[in-house]
């Protein structure tokens, strides 16, 4: 942690975590650990995935609520937090985030006598658990999607207007950084844009994906995170790939969070047999931002029912 600004919520939290580190193949992934509490029963971990250009401070407040059923990670995903960034020319696809979960599981969190894990993912990181879950079936006891359901897709004519666009990208380069003259400044400008924090949240987040840099404060999180992605799947595939899930399954659905109004919403639930709804007041952030006890007691019932 920053230990020039740091938030309430994180401060209340940080006695009661650790840094961890996991060594893959090609990268090294970075994250935050909680101990289970001594009356856990259960030696399945619970991992826990980021949103986009978030990380893993995001579960700060919903973590320690779900020791009391088993030890807690919640993974800072590659080219944020403090995790390595991909080689040079190589591009943030999201299928390798889910080969990256695919080798973490495998590597370092089947040494307990269980073969299987709980998935918790926000946004981005319910994406990524729902594909892993519908490819490794076997390997996920239950799925917990936040404001997440599913890829975001395109439509199969834009494939190549989209490769176009992200190889000009790729070519041009993501320009000059931003230096902040201090933590709470890079906190203020994280509160706007597509997802809004309040001040408390966005000071949550922003220290770990920041870095010193001269007088000043840049964003350690890979500037090629907002390149475009290269290829996107089509809404045909996003529907495959949550027709394939057979894991139990819950959707958080925020009431003001970005899927709140988004068509064909209803389609892609439908195609999950196992799915449940779990319906909570809050934006985009509903499990770090406000009242975050509806979520808490919503995932933690869901995870300790058999």
């Amino acid at each position: 942690m920053n230990d020039i600004a740091m938030s309430t919520a994180a401060a209340e939290s940080a006695a009661s975590f650790s840094e961890s580190v996991w060594t893959l193949k090609h990268i090294r992934l970075a994250g935050l650990s909680w101990p289970a509490r001594p009356q856990a029963k259960c030696r399945r971990p619970v991992l826990m995935l980021h949103g986009w250009l978030d990380n893993s401070l995001t579960f700060v407040k919903l973590a320690p609520e779900l020791t009391g059923l088993s030890g807690v990670h919640s993974v800072d995903m590659a080219g944020h937090g403090h995790s390595g960034h991909r080689p040079e020319g190589q591009s943030y696809l999201l299928m390798d985030y889910v080969a990256d979960l695919a080798e973490l599981v495998e590597t370092h969190f089947l040494e307990a006598g269980d073969s299987q894990v709980d998935l918790v993912g926000h946004s981005l990181g319910g994406i990524v658990g729902a594909l892993y879950a519908a490819a490794f079936p076997e390997r996920v006891r239950k799925l917990v999607m936040i404001d997440s359901l599913g890829a975001i897709s395109r439509p199969v004519e834009e494939t190549v207007p989209q490769l176009r666009k992200a190889i000009k990208k790729r070519i041009a380069g993501s320009g000059r950084q931003v230096v902040y003259p201090d933590i709470e400044t890079a906190a203020r400008a994280r509160e706007g844009g597509l997802s809004p924090l309040s001040p408390e949240a966005a000071l949550t987040l922003t220290p770990r994906n920041m870095k010193a840099e001269g007088k000043g404060y840049v964003w350690r999180t890979d500037p090629r995170l907002r390149h475009p992605s290269p290829l996107m799947m089509s809404e045909e595939q996003v529907l495959a790939s949550l027709t394939a899930i057979r894991t139990p399954t819950q959707f958080v659905r925020a009431e003001k969070g970005l899927l709140s109004a988004r068509k064909g919403l209803d389609e892609r639930a439908n195609v999950i047999k196992t799915l449940e709804v779990a319906q909570v007041p809050g934006g985009h952030h509903c499990h770090l931002d406000g009242d975050t006890r509806p979520v808490a007691d919503a995932v933690k019932q869901f995870l300790t029912d058999e």
